[in-house]
Order: structure tokens, then sequence, then C-alpha cells
């Protein structure tokens, strides 16, 4: 396992992380377990931990701690915010320390070297060391979320809608759909859609990625799997409340800002529904995401459609049907699990108003 501990100043919390291998599978118990792309990752990190040398003694000092970054995060006696590194420690199966370092600041003029302390003792060193492992949920994902690029979209529909929860009723209904023939683009409300407008949504589709999760009740999850239909339970229906999804009478489900529903020539048609307004979680934020807006839940389902594909391969679907069929039950095992959560960026650029396109 690998336990990460980073410092965030702005809130004066440590921010820990873990990487373990449990269940025949990497995955990150800081984040409900979520599956962890982690082993190139993880070996390139082991490896620089266990082959640093110190090489020099910078300080024996505690008082040059806070100018060298090498206060623990996890010292509570220290009262300064500044000046903390990020502790870093590997363990072995059985939960035995192998490694375990205070990453500090890097040293000035010396390319490659950083300053690093044993946690409990006073002497800082300066090594030459490539590891700066990252205590970000984003970093240790799977990033292809959607298993799709840009060129292989054919369709979208925006249903833009909000849902007025005290009436039960949708407000402010908008649906545009936008069509691929031949990489022209045209749009059904009439005009041609705008270039930038088009290449930001499919861009965004292409390279989405998600900054936190939630799973989902057991019993939901099960029927999202088998995909005969939701037998939906009480706990599924509060779950799916919560997050800004709701069932109506005749078993559609809505959601909070609306969806979208995208084609490609793999005849797999994916449904992104947008729900409520989601919390950030320690470790979530890279620092580069769109602060301006609000992070959303995303609930993704993914199907396999002969009829689709047909369409978009010369009327012969045989030429993507075992890939789009397999494709569709990865996706579908993968997404039945998880509310995700996607940055306020992301989440403006997959819902254009049609008088943006």
């Amino acid at each position: 396992a690998l336990e990460v501990v980073a410092y965030d100043e702005t809130t004066a919390t440590a921010r820990p992380f873990k990487v373990e291998f449990q269940n025949r599978r990497w995955s990150l118990p800081s984040h409900f377990n979520y599956p962890a792309d982690a082993q190139n990752r993880l070996a390139k990190t082991a490896a620089a931990l266990m082959d640093l040398k110190k090489e020099s003694i910078r300080s024996d000092s505690a008082s040059d701690h806070a100018a060298l970054g090498v206060i623990d995060p996890l010292d509570q006696k220290a009262t300064s915010l500044a000046g903390r590194g990020k502790r870093v420690t590997l363990r072995d199966e059985k939960g035995g320390v192998l490694a375990d370092f205070v990453l500090g600041k890097a040293v000035d003029g010396k390319a490659g070297y950083r300053y690093i302390r044993v946690p409990g003792q006073k002497r800082t060193y300066a090594v030459k060391t490539e590891a700066d492992p990252s205590a970000n949920f984003e970093d240790w994902i799977e990033t292809d979320l959607l298993k799709l690029s840009a060129e292989e979209i054919r369709k979208i529909a925006i249903n833009n809608y909000s849902i007025n929860e005290q009436l039960g009723q949708l407000e402010n209904v908008e649906r545009t759909v936008l069509i691929r023939q031949k990489d022209k683009w045209t749009a059904s409300t009439g005009r041609a859609p705008r270039k930038p407008a088009i290449d930001a949504l499919t861009g965004a589709l292409d390279t989405l990625r998600i900054v936190n999760v939630q799973p989902k009740p057991p019993a939901l999850t099960k029927d999202l799997r088998a995909q005969e239909g939701l037998m939906l339970s009480m706990e599924s229906l509060m779950s799916l409340r919560q997050k800004g999804f709701f069932v109506t009478q005749t078993g559609q489900l809505l959601s909070n800002e609306g969806e979208l529903i995208v084609e490609t020539d793999k005849g797999l048609v994916y449904t992104l529904r947008f729900g409520e307004v989601a919390p950030g979680a320690p470790g979530a934020t890279t620092g580069t995401e769109d602060k301006t807006t609000e992070r959303r839940y995303l609930f993704i389902t993914v199907s396999y459609h002969d009829d689709r594909a047909a369409a978009y391969n010369d009327g012969d679907p045989s030429k993507v049907r075992v890939t789009g069929n397999r494709l569709a039950r990865e996706l579908t095992n993968r997404f039945a699990d998880w509310y995700y959560v996607i940055s306020g960026a992301d989440f403006t650029n997959l819902r254009p108003r049609a008088k943006d396109l």
C-alpha cells in the first residue's frame, strides 16, 4: 500500500490518501474503494522511494523545517501552517513500513533534488529523487471514462430542463438535436452550429474526467447491471433523490439539470444525466478546474443498439456488433456502481443552450 498525506494551508487540514491492493485489484480506500489505475504509477513511486540515497545533510535543527518544507503534515504540535511537506509511506502486504519520508521543497539550484526528512527526526537531507506521489483522486484513476473519441460521435440530443421539486414538474424545457454527416454538423435549430461550440461539447465528452465518486445502493447497482428495468427500493429512491434524480410514475428517470444523449458509430447510446450540486471532497480539487461554477452529480447509462449501428455503418451493423456489445457490457458494469462527480467546467460545456450553439 502507498499512503500519501498532503496539507491544505487554506483549510489547515491534512489530506490523507491511500492506494491499496485488496480483493485482487488496486483501489482507493479514501474514495469508497474506487478502482485505481495504479500499477505503473505505484511501481515507479515505490522504486523511487526505495532508491533514495541521503546524499548530503542540510540541517540538524528543527527550526529549519519550515523553511525547507519538511514539517510533518500530521504533526499536531507544530504551530506553523506554512512549510509542511508531503508525507509518503510505503507498506508491504502485511502492513510493515518499507519507507516513510516527509518530502519537502525543491533544492534551489539543483535540478531533481529536494529536501526530505524521516518523521520524528530533526535531520534534513537533500536527495535526488523523482518521487512525488499525488494525493489527488483524479491522478490515480482511469482517465478515459466514457471510452469514446470525438470522431466517433454521430448524434447528440441536448435535453435542457430543470425540475421544480415543489410542483413536481419540468421547467425551462429546451431540446436541441445535433447530427453529424461526413464531418458536417447540423442542428434542429435550423441553422448551422458554430464550430467552437461543437468542438467544446465533443471535446468535453472525449476528455470527460471525474473529480469524485459516491457509491450507489447495492440494490440499485444490481438493477442497473441486469438491465431488466428498475425494481426500486425505498433506499434506492431516497439515494437517487438526494443526488438530484427522480423516477416518474411511468418509470422514467429524470434529472435535476437535464440530460445529454450521445450516439456513436459503434451503435452505443450514452445517457448522461446531470443531478444536484455535489459537495467538494478533500483531495478532489486540483486547482485547475473552474472555481466559478459548481460540481454536479452525474448518472451515466449506456447500451448497444443494432439499428443505430446499422445507421452509421452503411446498413451493416455486423462491422461493429461484437465490439459495441462488449464495450456496452464493460461500461454498464463500471457505471452501475457509481454516482460520478464532474467539475463545474465540464458541466457547463456538456449542456450548452441552443442560443450558444
